[in-house]
């Protein structure tokens, strides 16, 4: 199968946990980028988690993000494993979107 560079997208409407992107089976994502932008004037702050199975992992537990600002949330690539799903959770809906960019390979 052919490896291809894909985005995910979602604009956080509500507080409640968002799933972001699911490895299809037999796939793993590189994650190079994820931003975060924040189109209000108030400062907000955003959760990142991964999930494999009954088992979460914290990347990001509310980190900050500034009014009227855009955040890179990786320093390096993050490798998600078949199966495996990064989720989102916004402090307050309606401010945040989530744009992130990651080759899909399988």
């Amino acid at each position: 199968m052919a490896n291809i560079y894909k985005n995910a997208k979602v604009d956080l409407t509500a507080t409640s946990v968002t799933t972001f992107y699911t490895a299809p089976a037999a796939k793993v994502a590189i994650f190079k980028s994820i931003l975060v932008s924040n189109d209000s004037g108030s400062d907000d702050t955003i959760t990142l988690t991964l999930t494999n199975g009954s088992d979460v992992f914290s990347i990001y537990k509310t980190k900050a993000i500034t009014a009227n600002n855009t955040n890179e949330l990786l320093t390096q690539p993050l490798v998600i494993n078949e199966g495996e799903i990064l989720k989102l959770t916004a402090a307050t809906a309606n401010r945040l979107h989530v744009v992130g960019s990651f080759l899909e390979i399988g």
